[in-house]
């Protein structure tokens, strides 16, 4: 941007920006926002990865917000979107209205199922073999107050509900149960609609879309990109352009979305729910077919399907058609005799409809979908249908009609974005196809010198992990390095068992606190662990993406093995196959990607900060020795690397020793 006529000049607005929100300008923000404006200039796409400490939030929104078209960003995490709306977005806007002689405004809009739902809340959940919500109160206050977790977050819910302007689940704070939240909101499927409700007039989810509708900016999230994307019907207000923050989530979130899932519990209560409004004859037709569906389930063993079974095949087919009449019988009906006859029917719609599209979709047997049965202890038998992929589907819906920047600090696996891109539905990088979008690919690089903030160590000398969990040698390896680091450990583990085990292990061993992951809340873990630098924190899989704990507290990352996904992962097993008959390597294109994708995020635990210095330690040998292990470094930050166990031991208790002089040196201070 040029200063033409009195306009300010990008840089002039960048300035503005970070001069309001803090912190200082980096090059890296700099050479993002001049490529992301270019991109909204031309009409084209963008990915471009930025790392930790580059602000790369300032890096789009102000050549968002300087278009003066209507943006949608869209992010995968809770916190990321209340940074933007709490804090970026009203400094931002607030220091560039001078400059551009208007203020923006800006909202956020997430699914119907986030908002309270007064109807719920005032009228009650319809009834099937649940206690409703009017029960539950009537308990609560009859006895003189809730004696059940559910009974105190309903009453709270319902004292909250006087209180909050947004009605959304993540401004109440602390949070309530999933079944709690449950019988106080509706998806989609299930609302009455603002026109026939009672409530419709103060409906939050409603309010929610209309500030949307009359926002600049709004900030959402992957999911209800995807559901907008995915069912035709738009949910997001028309938009020029498009930002996806933490784009690495993006196929994930989009995968999960597009998978249909039938259970014995789900579709027994749809037929229960439907049966109170449908003739006799199709309410008997409804349960016949739902029972020989759950006879099946009983003896339904974890894996893919890599064809329908002639039992399934006719099990579905006939829940398919059962529910198709169930559904034609409930379009017909009214039965006065049931309270709140509408809300009723629309829940049992909801229910119904379910069943119906997720038995077709299996029945029908695309050579683009993967089935497979699931097994829960808790849960039972489950029956899943996810796409192969969903790189066509972006590809058609994404990228259409508008501009599309993709950002994320992991976008560049093994070196280029070929990998992220093809998952995207976009040709290799450079390659021009009229079939394929045309895309750039930019790293910013990152504000911290990695090479001298850290060490990237690999234990070459352990035996490679196998199906035993155990690895003595490797929990002898751990405690050693803890012991060094004197604590200061973020342990991630590519299973709960494994990080069980090694919290049980190295509690009996050493003189530090080992927090483990389940045995409190995760914010409540992260809080701790931030707070005492003699702590370890031991976890699983939202650990390798979810902590932001700057400074002497996390000095050393230690990931156990290398985080491939199961072998016998039936989506991730017939992804592989497709890509290897397609004639590429399925192994490098999905379980070394999404490794790669989880140990660059996991590695990205230990710099937060200019100031911050530690060790990244691999125990696992295979980083070392295998063919895939250039690949997987070259994927994560470049750090300082080694093998040398001794080197390693010495760093980590320089390390420790100059944190616990600074500790010493500022109480004194203090």
């Amino acid at each position: 941007m040029t200063a033409t006529s009195g306009k300010p000049t990008l840089t002039d607005l960048l300035h503005a920006a970070v001069a309001a929100v803090g912190g200082a300008e980096r090059s890296g923000q700099v050479a993002m926002t001049e490529a992301v404006a270019e991109a909204f200039q031309d009409g084209t796409h963008l990915l471009v990865q930025a790392g930790t400490g580059t602000g790369k939030s300032l890096g789009y929104l102000v050549p968002a917000i300087a278009t003066g078209d209507r943006v949608v960003v869209a992010t995968a995490t809770l916190a990321l979107q209340r940074q933007l709306i709490e804090r970026d977005l009203p400094r931002t806007v607030e220091a560039l209205h001078p400059l551009l002689r208007r203020r923006p405004e800006f909202a956020t809009l997430k699914g119907r199922s986030n908002y309270l739902c007064l109807h719920r809340l005032h009228e009650g959940v319809p009834q099937d073999d649940e206690e409703g919500l009017f029960n539950q109160f009537e308990v609560a206050e009859s006895t003189g107050g809730p004696t059940s977790r559910l009974g105190k977050d309903l009453l709270r819910l319902r004292d909250w509900s006087d209180e909050t302007e947004t009605g959304d689940r993540d401004d109440l704070a602390p949070g309530v149960s999933d079944r709690a939240w449950a019988q106080v909101s509706v998806s989609s499927r299930e609302c009455l609609g603002a026109s026939r409700c009672a409530y419709g007039a103060e409906c939050f989810a409603e309010a929610a879309r209309e500030r949307a509708k009359l926002a600049e900016v709004i900030v959402t999230n992957h999911a209800l990109l995807a559901i907008d994307a995915i069912e035709g019907a738009p949910v997001l207000p028309g938009h020029d352009v498009l930002i996806v923050d933490e784009a690495h989530e993006l196929v994930s979130r989009v995968t999960g979305v597009a998978t249909g899932e039938l259970t014995p519990g789900g579709v027994g209560r749809a037929v229960r729910r439907a049966a109170k409004l449908i003739d006799e004859k199709t309410a008997d037709r409804l349960a016949t077919a739902a029972e020989g569906f759950e006879r099946l389930m009983e003896l339904a063993l974890p894996g893919r399907l890599e064809e329908i079974p002639e039992d399934l095949g006719y099990a579905l087919t006939a829940l398919r058609d059962a529910a198709r009449a169930a559904i034609t019988a409930l379009g017909n009906t009214r039965d006065a005799s049931v309270a709140d006859e509408d809300a009723v029917r629309k829940q049992a719609l909801a229910s119904i409809e379910t069943v119906q599209e997720v038995s077709e979709r299996i029945v029908q047997g695309s050579e683009f979908d993967v089935v497979w049965y699931e097994r829960h202890d808790r849960y039972g038998a489950s029956l899943r249908v996810a796409p192969l992929s969903v790189s066509g589907l972006l590809r058609e819906k994404l990228f259409e009609d508008r501009s599309v920047v993709l950002t994320s600090a992991t976008l560049k696996l093994g070196g280029d974005f070929n990998g992220v891109g093809a998952s995207l539905g976009l040709a290799p990088e450079g390659q021009h196809d009229e079939e394929f979008p045309e895309w750039k690919g930019l790293d910013v690089g990152s504000p911290f010198d990695y090479r001298k903030q850290g060490i990237l160590y690999v234990a070459q000398h352990l035996s490679p992990p196998g199906r035993d969990s155990s690895r003595a040698d490797m929990i002898d390896e751990l405690a050693e390095l803890v012991e060094a680091a004197g604590g200061r450990t973020l342990g991630l583990f590519s299973s709960m068992r494994g990080a069980q085990t090694a919290a049980e292990e190295l509690r009996g061993r050493l003189d530090v606190p080992i927090l483990l992951q389940g045995e409190e809340t995760l914010g409540e873990l992260i809080r701790t662990f931030a707070e005492d630098a003699r702590t370890c924190l031991f976890g699983t899989l939202s650990l390798w993406q979810g902590v932001d704990v700057p400074g002497p507290s996390c000095q050393l990352v230690v990931m156990d093995r290398i985080p491939f996904p199961r072998p016998d992962d039936p989506l991730v097993s017939a992804r592989q196959k497709a890509v290897e008959e397609a004639g590429g390597n399925g192994f490098m294109a999905v379980a070394a990607t999404h490794a790669a994708l989880l140990m660059a995020q996991g590695a990205g635990r230990l710099v937060r900060a200019t100031g911050d210095r530690g060790v990244v330690a691999v125990l696992d040998p295979r980083l070392a020795k295998a063919r895939y292990g250039g690949f997987l470094r070259s994927s994560m930050p470049d750090f300082w690397y080694t093998t040398d166990r001794n080197q390693v031991r010495r760093s980590l208790a320089a390390i420790d020793a100059a944190a616990r002089d600074a500790a010493v040196e500022g109480a004194t201070a203090s």
